[in-house]
Formats: structure tokens, sequence, C-alpha cells
């Protein structure tokens, strides 16, 4: 098909690679969201709230930088998710660390990013492939020169395997 005769995204409607960007962006706010949640204690409510009202396309800086609309119910399902399923996202995630390393031990951030990606592996039909490397780039997000991204990597496909062993 050409360029002129390829059918034109809708005004107001979001193309394929738009709603890619946007569930990519609203995975990156549930963990900020769950971050800040743990770290507060805030109720989830009211972090939801906050999130769609001031963060949601919102602009950062005096040069316009714009943040990203998310996927509103995906990152409304990520956080239900989240808390509905934490003793067993944890108890997973524990599984997958080294015994020295238990859930409570690691940085907060990566606690939240565990619990965001746990849930989606869980609670949801993603296919575990693409909660993996959605969860990978978060990681880089929070972390572009460490090795977290690798570790992220690793944790998480252990986490999917036993989540969702059929997978793979």
């Amino acid at each position: 098909m050409s360029e002129a005769n390829a059918p034109k995204p809708q005004p107001g409607k979001p193309s394929g690679n738009q709603k890619r960007k946007m569930r990519s962006a609203s995975r990156l706010y549930a963990v900020q969201a769950l971050y800040q949640m743990e770290q507060s204690g805030t109720p989830v409510d009211k972090v939801r709230r906050e999130f769609l009202e001031f963060r949601f396309g919102a602009v950062v800086d005096e040069d316009g930088t714009e943040m990203l609309d998310g996927d509103v119910s995906l990152f409304s399902q990520v956080l239900e998710e989240a808390l509905r399923w934490q003793a067993k996202v944890d108890q997973m995630t524990d599984r997958a660390l080294v015994a020295k390393w238990p859930i409570a031990r690691i940085d907060p951030v990566l606690r939240a990013l565990f619990r965001a990606a746990g849930a989606e592996l869980v609670a949801t039909d993603t296919p575990p492939k693409v909660v993996i490397v959605e969860y990978v780039d978060v990681a880089v997000a929070f972390y572009p020169d460490g090795k977290e991204a690798k570790f992220v990597n690793a944790v998480l496909d252990h986490m999917a395997r036993e989540a969702k062993p059929e997978a793979f």
C-alpha cells in the first residue's frame, strides 16, 4: 500500500505506535506511583488521582518537554493488581532473588518495579516476554548507567517462568 493510500490516524485517536508508547509510559508511572505509596504511605486513590491530574501529559520544564499521556486503564489495573497480589508477587520475587537478598533489602524503586511487573504476570493476559521487555526498559529509565537492567531481566525471567510456565 502506498503512503498516499495508507490509512491515516483519525484525529483524537492514537496510532498503534502511540498506544504502545502510552502503555509503556503507564508502566513507568505505575512504578513511580507504587514507590510513592510505599515511601509516603499515601493511599492508592490519592496517588492515582495525583498521577492522572498532574503527571499524565504534564509539561515538566521550561523548554516545553512533555511527559507522555498514559493508558489510564492499564495504569489503574497495574496499581490495583500490584496491591491485590503484593504478597504473592513478593514471594515470587524472593524466590527469584539470592537468599541473602530478600525483597525487603533491595532498592525500593526495584521493589516497586517487581511488584508492578509481577502484577502483570499474575493478573493479566500480557505475554510474559512483553512484560519482561517493558519493565527492563523501565529499569533503564531509572538506572541508565547501572547493571540494574540485567538484574531486572534475570529476576523477571524467573518470575515469569513461575507465573506462566506454559509461555516458555
